[in-house]
């Protein structure tokens, strides 16, 4: 069991923020995990091994990455504040494992960056048998982006263990009929398994959040992904039937597939899937999302 960083404590991390000069950028989402028995839970939850490449977002003071390259395999860490990699790179010169990139993570709200993915294929490519895993105390302007488009990649991390806000965790986990049930419930639950392993108060980090945060781990299920014969398809598809939250499912069918498919045929489609005409997408269900997804694919392939 890895054991906790003993300098990622409230007084190390502003005490390192003073002597370098530097403040927390708001702009970057910047909220450290100061509580360290909650740094070990979430250590604890990934499950590092040697065969583990971590991918890290979020360097900061290295303190974290610095504890996952003593388990893990290689550690590939991204940080886009130029003084905080600066800070960071003082701690952890000496580990051979760890490789720091100072760049966006994100190539465009849809996109990784390529030299991120290029760092973390070479790693997986360096000895046989290696797997990914997200491990990082996400910021929470880019948490979304982050997991959706690393599960839409064609080899998704095995896992991933993260810290985010408490309203993303809740809408990860949500099911039909709540509140926070949409596209990226299902998104996430027709590929994964998802647990909320924590809820976290404002003040376990510095500078505090306005909100709760959780860790959550999102286990890759490769038998549910394999349903998914398409899956860029089938992620524009669900985005686009929330897309008008209160719409009807029918409106938002007609609205997605405008010149491609006709009210006759998403009426056919919607008789032959059992959907009523006030049928709206938040009382749809993971498996009855795909069978819709499916239908509609198929209608459009013998257009």
């Amino acid at each position: 069991m890895p054991e906790p960083p003993r300098n990622q404590t409230l007084s190390f991390v502003m005490q390192r923020f003073k002597d370098a000069g530097i403040r927390p950028q708001t702009r970057f989402g910047q909220n450290f995990l100061i509580d360290l028995n909650l740094v070990q839970v979430l250590l604890t939850a990934a499950e590092l091994g040697p065969d583990d490449v971590v991918l890290e977002v979020g360097t900061g003071t290295g303190s974290l990455t610095e504890q996952m390259a003593k388990s893990a395999g290689a550690v590939v860490t991204v940080e886009v504040d130029r003084q905080l990699y600066r800070l960071a790179s003082e701690q952890m010169h000496e580990l051979g494992n760890v490789t720091m990139l100072l760049c966006d993570v994100l190539k465009s709200k849809n996109r990784l960056n390529p030299e991120v993915l290029e760092a973390v294929g070479e790693q997986l490519r360096a000895a046989p048998g290696r797997r990914l895993k997200l491990v990082a105390n996400l910021p929470y302007n880019v948490a979304t982006p982050i997991m959706t488009n690393l599960l839409a990649l064609e080899d998704p991390p095995h896992s991933m263990t993260v810290t985010i806000q408490k309203e993303l965790a809740d809408r990860m986990t949500a099911g039909p009929g709540s509140k926070d049930y949409g596209a990226l419930s299902i998104w996430m639950r027709s590929q994964c398994q998802v647990e909320i392993v924590r809820i976290m108060p404002p003040e376990v980090f510095w500078p505090r959040p306005k909100v709760h945060s959780a860790i959550i781990r999102v286990t890759v299920a490769p038998a549910l992904r394999g349903r998914i014969p398409d899956l860029d398809f089938f992620h524009t598809f669900v985005r686009s039937m929330f897309f008008h939250r209160r719409k009807f499912l029918r409106s938002e069918l007609l609205s997605a597939f405008k010149k491609r498919l006709d009210k006759p045929q998403v009426d056919a489609i919607m008789a032959e899937r059992g959907l009523a005409g006030d049928a709206r997408a938040e009382q749809i269900d993971v498996e009855g999302m795909l069978a819709l997804c499916e239908a509609v694919r198929a209608r459009l392939g013998a257009a």
